[in-house]
C-alpha cells in the first residue's frame, strides 16, 4: 500500500459513514413498527403545531432525539422538521465509519448502560430496529448484550506484561476519606476545582487500581472537573462495585452509528423530515430586549450564504458544542494531524453568547486543546491472527473485555476488542479492534516520538511491545491492511474545569424560541460525555418549549440514596 493511495483513503473514509444496509427494507420495518405501535399507543393529538418551523443547528444524537420527540410527543409534520449539518454526514460523535479494503475507523466508542439511560431506552423503545422486524432498538440492543455479557479479566496490564489483581481497589484511608468527603460536598462550592486540587493531600489516590480504571474507563485527566467527577460517582456509584470487570457496560450489535443513529435516521426518514447536510450555521439574529427570541439564521451552504427566517411561532435548537470537532484521520504511514483550530459549533456558540445573557461560555471547553485531546487508531486485519493473539493474552474472547489498559505506558494506552463483526459491511475473514491514548504528547516507551508525530504503524508498534509481541511482528503486520489514527483536540472538553454558569441550561431563561442540546448544556446530577445526556436534553428542550404535559423526562434515577449500593460501594473501597 503506498503512501499516495494511503492519503487518498484519508479523503475517503472521511465522507464515508458505515453501510446502511438497504435503504427499502429500513422503510418497510419502520412502517411496520410503526402500524403495530399506533393500535398500543395514545397518540397525542393535533396541538397546532400544522404551520410551526423548527431548525435543528447540528446533526447528532440530540438533534434526532429532538426530532423524533416532535413527532412523536408533539404531533409534528415531518416536513415542518429541519435539522442543519455542516458536515458530510449525521451522528455526530457516534462512531462507525471505513470498509475492508481501506480500513475502518472507530474514534471511540460510547459505552451504554442498562440502569442509568432512562431517556435513552425509553425513546428507542419505540424506534424501530433495521435488522430485528417487530422490534424494537432497545430490545435488539439489550437482547444482544444480555448474550454477550462484559466479564474483563485484563483490565491492568503491568510493563512487564503481567495482567494485575484489580479486586482490590488500592484504597488507603487518607484516599476513602477525601472521596466521602466529595460526595457530601454541594457543588456550588466546587467551581473551577480539578479533581488533582480535591486530592493534592493524598496523591497516592492517583498510583490506586481504582484511579488507572476510573480514569481509562471514562477518559478522565487528572486536571478535569471535579463537577464531573463527583457527578460520575454519584451517578454510576453501582459501577462503583464492578469496575474491574465493567459488567455493567452495555455493548450495541454494531458500532454505535450503525445501531443507533442510522435506525433514528430512517424513523425521521420515514416522515419526510427534512435534512441539509454540508451546511454550516454561522449566526443567529435574536428579536431586541431582554427575552430571547430566534428571528432567523445565517447559512453557509456550496459557496453560496442564505438566511431562514423565523415566523414567530418558529422555534430554534442549537447544539452548542461538539466533542469531535476538528478531528482528523491519518493512516498507516501517515500521522493524524493536530490542529485545535476553533471549533465551529464553538464559534457560533462564543457569538451568540456575546449578544444574550445567560448562555454560558464556550472558552472554558474550547481553549486548551492542549489538555483535552487524546488520540485513538482503529487496527484492520485479515483473518483472526492478531485477534487470537489477544485473545489468548487477555482470556478474553472479543466484545467480552472492555478496556485493557497499559497502566505503565507514557501514552497511557488501552485498547478495546468488540464483538466481531462490528461493521455491517464487514467481511467475514476481516477483523477490527481500537484504542487510544490519552496522553499525546508523551514520548513513547518503544517508539521514541510523541504519540501525536506517530504514523498508524508505528503506534501499532508500540502496542507490541506492550503486549511483548514484538517476536511475533512479521506474522501480524502480514495480516494488517491499516492502521488509522484519529486525532481529537477537543474529546475531553466537557470535562474541562468550569463554574457552573459556563454550562446554559437547555432553555435558557427568559427564552421564547429558544433551546441548546448538547454535551455542554447544564442539567442537574446528570454526567455529559454519554448518549443519555444528549437525549435528555432533547426532550427537555422539546418538553418545555412545547408545553408537553402529557408525558414525563425520565428522573436520573437516585443511585446514591440506595442503601444495598451505597453498602456494595463501601465494601468495594476496603477491598
Amino acid at each position: 500500500m503506498s503512501k499516495k493511495s494511503n492519503k487518498n483513503n484519508i479523503n475517503i473514509l472521511l465522507t464515508l459513514g458505515a453501510i446502511a444496509g438497504a435503504a427499502a427494507v429500513a422503510t418497510i420495518s419502520v412502517k411496520e413498527f410503526n402500524k403495530k405501535h399506533k393500535k398500543e399507543k395514545n397518540l397525542p393529538e393535533n396541538k397546532d403545531n400544522d404551520h410551526r418551523q423548527v431548525y435543528f443547528i447540528g446533526g447528532g444524537l440530540a438533534s434526532l432525539a429532538g426530532a423524533a420527540y416532535l413527532l412523536r410527543d408533539c404531533n409534528f409534520k415531518g416536513k415542518n422538521i429541519h435539522i442543519i449539518e455542516a458536515m458530510n454526514i449525521l451522528g455526530g460523535s457516534n462512531d462507525g465509519a471505513g470498509d475492508s479494503i481501506n480500513g475502518y475507523v472507530c474514534r471511540g466508542g460510547r459505552m451504554l448502560n442498562e440502569e442509568t439511560y432512562e431517556n435513552f431506552w425509553e425513546l428507542f423503545s419505540d424506534i424501530p430496529s433495521l435488522d430485528m422486524p417487530g422490534k424494537s432498538v432497545k430490545e435488539e440492543i439489550l437482547n444482544f448484550d444480555h448474550l454477550h455479557p462484559t466479564h474483563a479479566q485484563a483490565r491492568l496490564i503491568d510493563k512487564d506484561g503481567v495482567i494485575l489483581d484489580v479486586t482490590s481497589m488500592g484504597f488507603n484511608n487518607a484516599d476513602r476519606m477525601a472521596l466521602g468527603k466529595l460526595m457530601i460536598t454541594p457543588e456550588e462550592k466546587l467551581d473551577y476545582k480539578t479533581i488533582e486540587e480535591w486530592f493534592n493531600h493524598t496523591p497516592h489516590f492517583f498510583e490506586t487500581n481504582f484511579w488507572y480504571m476510573w480514569q481509562t474507563t471514562f477518559a478522565f485527566q487528572k486536571w478535569s472537573s471535579l463537577f464531573e467527577f463527583k457527578r460520575y460517582m454519584e451517578r454510576m456509584i453501582f459501577e462503583f462495585s464492578r469496575i474491574e470487570t465493567l459488567e455493567g457496560v452495555t455493548r450495541t450489535p454494531y458500532n454505535q452509528y450503525e445501531s443507533v443513529i442510522l435506525p433514528l435516521k430512517a424513523y425521521l426518514d420515514n416522515f419526510g423530515v427534512d435534512f441539509s447536510i454540508n451546511a454550516t450555521v454561522t449566526d443567529l439574529d435574536f428579536k431586541s430586549g431582554e427575552e430571547i427570541t430566534v428571528t432567523a439564521l445565517h447559512i453557509e451552504e456550496d459557496e453560496s450564504s442564505r438566511v431562514i427566517t423565523l415566523n414567530p411561532n418558529d422555534v430554534c435548537i442549537m447544539t452548542n458544542g461538539c466533542m469531535t470537532d476538528c478531528a482528523t484521520l491519518g493512516d498507516m504511514y501517515t500521522p493524524a494531524a493536530y490542529n485545535p483550530e476553533k471549533p465551529i459549533s464553538a464559534e457560533l456558540w462564543a457569538k451568540i453568547a456575546e449578544k444574550k445573557r445567560g448562555l454560558g461560555n464556550p472558552e472554558p471547553f474550547f481553549g486548551h486543546a492542549n489538555e483535552t485531546n487524546w488520540e485513538s487508531f482503529t487496527v484492520t486485519c485479515t483473518g483472526n491472527k492478531f485477534l487470537s493473539l489477544i485473545e489468548k493474552f487477555s482470556t478474553n474472547i472479543p466484545g467480552s473485555g472492555a478496556l485493557m489498559t497499559f497502566k505503565d505506558s507514557n501514552w497511557l494506552m488501552s485498547i478495546v476488542v468488540a464483538a466481531q463483526p462490528h461493521f455491517k459491511n464487514q467481511p467475514i475473514d476481516t477483523t477490527m479492534f481500537w484504542g487510544y491514548s490519552i496522553y499525546t504528547d508523551k514520548i513513547g516507551d518503544f517508539v521514541k516520538k510523541a504519540m501525536r508525530d506517530c504514523t498508524g504503524e508505528e503506534m501499532l508498534m508500540e502496542l507490541l511491545y506492550h503486549m511483548h509481541m514484538l517476536d511475533k511482528k512479521e506474522e501480524i503486520m502480514d495480516t494488517v491492511i491499516n492502521v488509522i489514527p484519529c486525532m481529537m483536540p477537543y474529546i475531553d472538553s466537557q470535562f474541562q474545569p468550569r463554574k457552573m454558569t459556563d454550562r446554559p441550561s437547555v432553555v435558557p431563561e427568559n427564552s421564547t424560541n429558544f433551546a441548546m442540546v448538547s454535551q455542554f448544556v447544564e442539567i442537574p446530577e446528570d454526567m455529559v460525555f454519554t448518549e443519555e445526556y444528549s437525549v435528555r436534553g432533547a426532550k427537555i428542550a422539546i418538553y418545555n418549549l412545547f408545553n408537553v404535559k402529557d408525558k414525563e423526562i425520565c428522573p436520573v434515577t437516585p443511585y446514591k440514596k440506595k442503601p444495598r449500593i451505597i453498602k456494595e460501594a463501601l465494601k468495594t473501597s476496603f477491598r
